[in-house]
C-alpha cells in the first residue's frame, strides 16, 4: 500500500491481499490516572472461525506492558486495532493547535511532542500536557473550564469523526477531557504508546501498509457491535449470552465464547471487535475511505471500518 501524489488528493491505494494477516487483536484502551488499568483488555484470534480469546485473562494491564506486548509479544502478521484517537482535529483550523508556534505539522510529530512534554509523567499517562499553558487552551477540562480555544459546544472533530456521525456513531472531541464519555485523556496516552513504538509497527494510514508484518489501526468497538446488529447506543455486551449472539451473527461468523452469565464490557468490546476485524481486513472497502486524502493520513489519519 502506497500513497501516490504530492496534493491532498484522493487516497486510492490496494488493499492487502486478502491472506494478508494471520492474526487479530483489539485492544480496549484508558487513559485513567494510575500504573494498571482494569478498563484495558486485548483479544487475539488467528484465522478462522474460532472465538477470540483475551490475552492474559485475568491480568490488570498498565500501558507500558501493552507497548511491549504489541512492539515484542504479538505474533508476526498481526492487524491489531487500539480503540483510541490517534491524532487531533488538524483540518478544520489547518492545524492541531492554532497560535501556538509549537503546533506541529503532522500526527508524528505531534506523539513527539505530547512523550516530550509529559517525559516526566509516570504510567504513560499526559497531565504534564493537558496542563501545559499553550496546550490547555485547547481542551476542556475539569471544573467546568473550557480553554478560551476549545470552541463552542462538542468540540472539534477530526475529518473521520464527522464521518462517524453520518454512520449514526456519535462521537466525541478528543480535545474533551470533561465526562465519562470523554476520549481526550485516551487519545494522548495513547499517543505515548504510538510514539514509543518508533515505527516498529506501522500505523496505518500514517504509514503505508508495507506488505508483511503486523500492523495497527484505530478502531471504534461500536462500529463491530453494529456490525453484528447491535442497535446504535446499546452496544455494550455485559453477559457471556449477549456477546455470543453478536459473534454468531452473519458479519462476525465466530464460534461462541466459553462460559455464561456477566462479563465486563471492556473485555467482550475487543472480543468481538477482534473477530470483526478477521472479517473486515480482507475486504477491500474499509482500507479506501471517500475523503481520506493525504494530507489527513499524515495529521489527523482515519478511523477504519469508517468509509
Amino acid at each position: 500500500m502506497s500513497f501516490a501524489g504530492d496534493q491532498a488528493a484522493a487516497v486510492a491505494p490496494a488493499p492487502p491481499a486478502p491472506d494478508r494477516f494471520t492474526g487479530f487483536a483489539a485492544i480496549d484502551w484508558s487513559g485513567a490516572v494510575g500504573m494498571r488499568q482494569p478498563g484495558i483488555a486485548i483479544a487475539f484470534c488467528e484465522v478462522g472461525n474460532d472465538a477470540p480469546r483475551r490475552v492474559r485473562p485475568g491480568h490488570v494491564w498498565s500501558r507500558g506492558e501493552v507497548l511491549d506486548w504489541i512492539a515484542g509479544e504479538m505474533p508476526a502478521g498481526t492487524l491489531v486495532g487500539l480503540d483510541l484517537g490517534p491524532s487531533l482535529p488538524f483540518a478544520d483550523r489547518g492545524a492541531f493547535f492554532p497560535g501556538w508556534d509549537e503546533s506541529p505539522a503532522d500526527a508524528r510529530g505531534l506523539w513527539a511532542l505530547v512523550d516530550r512534554i509529559c517525559a516526566g509523567d509516570a504510567h504513560l499517562s499526559a497531565t504534564s500536557f493537558v496542563d501545559h499553558p499553550q496546550a490547555a487552551r485547547h481542551f476542556r477540562r475539569h471544573g467546568n473550564r473550557p480553554g478560551d480555544l476549545f470552541g463552542a459546544g462538542r468540540g472539534r472533530l477530526r475529518v473521520t469523526e464527522e464521518a462517524q456521525r453520518e454512520q449514526g456513531l456519535n462521537p466525541y472531541s478528543n480535545l474533551n477531557l470533561v465526562g465519562a464519555a470523554q476520549v481526550g485523556k485516551s487519545s494522548l496516552t495513547g499517543m505515548r504508546v504510538l510514539h514509543r513504538l518508533g515505527g516498529a509497527v506501522p500505523v496505518w494510514p500514517f504509514d503505508p501498509d508495507p506488505g508483511a508484518g503486523s500492523l495497527l489501526v484505530e478502531i471504534y468497538t461500536s462500529l463491530a457491535a453494529i456490525a453484528a446488529g447491535r442497535a446504535r447506543g446499546r452496544t455494550k455486551m455485559r453477559t457471556v449470552e449477549a456477546l455470543n449472539a453478536a459473534l454468531a451473527a452473519p458479519a462476525i461468523a465466530s464460534r461462541p465464547h466459553p462460559g455464561e452469565g456477566p462479563i465486563d464490557d471492556h473485555g467482550s468490546d475487543a472480543i468481538l471487535t477482534a473477530a470483526w476485524l478477521r472479517r473486515a481486513a480482507p475486504t477491500p472497502t474499509p482500507w479506501r475511505p471517500a475523503t481520506l486524502d493525504r494530507h489527513l493520513a499524515q495529521t489527523e489519519g482515519w478511523t477504519f471500518g469508517v468509509v
